[in-house]
């Protein structure tokens, strides 16, 4: 019947509600099943002549752990998937902290400790797993606001786990009793754990800060293990030297999966605000360095006779010829200035100078325009129209925009060529 309760905690947490975290459900299930499965074999050798390694008993409570951390880092997310760096940094903080924090230990407890040095090394891993989960909630509880779901959590991992040291401190003292009431803190905690998940979760975001820094410290914890165990040969059974070595592989593997993530967020950021055609900002990075500038001027170009190219030449053509006019605009340009592609044939450009070097700009602007573009099948001419407006500190960017509009539509309209915004204009 005991068992068959750490069994119902799977089975609850398997089944939890669709709002919960699936990976965070299916980790805490399987950290209860397989917690149970070990919880079932020391119980048969307890009642039956014929026994199963202990060591099976091990490899169970052991795998208990790792995936208990990945669902504890689970519920500080509401992401549906689990990236890499996640789950590398949960197996990070699995193998090289918890073993390393053991290794540490090893040396004082053989002296205290019956039997050989992997056997004390798995004495020690299950209050050092239980002492590593204790920090973890204390995490979670400071880092999460307070709900239904955070209460059982963190009450049914702290259950657990004190539990658990309790046991080893009353078995070391000859003081335990199989079958006894506090043999139930390990059934209820992880009762309280599975029913949590019924609960949702109040959003965080501080799940891949916590992960991150935790792999690190396991990352210096087991630098430092290396660099002892080289500067005193012998001084750790080389057993205990296999976990340090893999937390750096894998810490090396999480660099290269970090790099690769930083530069695709990059690449993503730059898509972000740019144009894929013409490689120019786009608009609304085009805003945001609007809303930058204090002072200066706004100009707003409309391409006349692009649609008649683009209908008569196709899409390609008008493609091949908005990427030879963005080039030719950017070539008079004055340093520190803005262009950008707003939509369609609408150009934008923002300039920091004054009155008489707007004109000239818008002139220029012009210019670029007054010979031939060859294209592919042809060569074609087009004009624009361009409309701009001072940019003060009087109005807002939104009203400088809406100046320049006007400005330009009226210059289309008028034929003109370029205007400026006038206070008279209409509106």
């Amino acid at each position: 019947m005991f068992n068959l309760v750490g069994l119902l905690s799977a089975f609850i947490a398997a089944n939890s509600p669709l709002h919960t975290d699936r990976i965070s459900a299916a980790t805490i299930a399987l950290a209860a099943l397989v917690w149970s499965a070990g919880s079932f074999f020391s119980t048969w050798n307890s009642f039956f002549d014929l026994k199963i390694p202990e060591v099976t008993s091990d490899i169970c409570y052991s795998l208990f752990y790792p995936l208990v951390f990945l669902g504890i880092i689970r519920s500080f997310t509401h992401r549906r998937s689990i990236s890499a760096l996640e789950l590398l940094d949960t197996v990070i903080i699995t193998v090289g902290l918890t073993s390393v924090l053991t290794a540490f230990l090893l040396k004082p407890a053989m002296i205290g400790f019956s039997g050989s040095a992997f056997s004390v090394f798995i004495s020690i891993l299950y209050p050092v797993g239980d002492i590593v989960i204790l920090s973890m909630v204390l995490v979670y509880v400071l880092l999460t606001p307070l709900s239904i779901r955070s209460l059982l959590l963190s009450g049914g991992l702290s259950l657990f786990a004190l539990s658990d040291l309790f046991f080893i401190w009353s078995s070391l003292n000859s003081t335990y009793e199989f079958g006894s009431i506090t043999d139930d803190g390990w059934i209820a905690g992880l009762l309280l754990l599975s029913i949590s998940l019924s609960y949702e979760s109040a959003e965080t975001k501080f799940s891949d800060k916590i992960s991150s820094y935790s792999a690190t410290i396991a990352l210096i914890a087991s630098t430092t293990l290396l660099g002892i165990a080289a500067l005193k040969p012998g001084y750790f059974p080389n057993f205990i030297l296999l976990p340090g070595f893999i937390t750096i592989a894998l810490a090396f593997i999480r660099m290269s999966f970090a790099l690769s993530e930083a530069n695709t967020a990059g690449t993503e950021r730059i898509l972000a605000r740019t144009d894929e055609l013409t490689g120019l900002s786009n608009r609304r990075n085009f805003l945001f360095h609007l809303n930058q500038i204090q002072s200066g001027y706004i100009f707003l170009m409309d391409l006349d006779g692009f649609k008649n190219i683009n209908d008569k030449l196709g899409h390609e053509a008008g493609d091949q010829l908005l990427k030879q006019v963005a080039n030719r605009f950017t070539r008079v340009l004055p340093s520190g200035s803005q262009i950008a592609r707003l939509g369609g044939d609408e150009f934008g450009v923002i300039a920091t100078i004054d009155l008489a070097a707007a004109s000239e700009l818008a002139q220029s602007i012009r210019a670029t325009l007054s010979y031939p573009i060859s294209l592919a099948s042809e060569q074609v001419k087009v004009d624009v129209s361009i409309g701009y407006a001072p940019i003060d500190l009087i109005n807002d960017s939104a009203e400088s925009l809406r100046r320049a509009d006007l400005a330009m539509y009226e210059a289309k309209r008028s034929r003109s060529g370029a205007l400026l915004w006038k206070s008279d204009q209409k509106k």
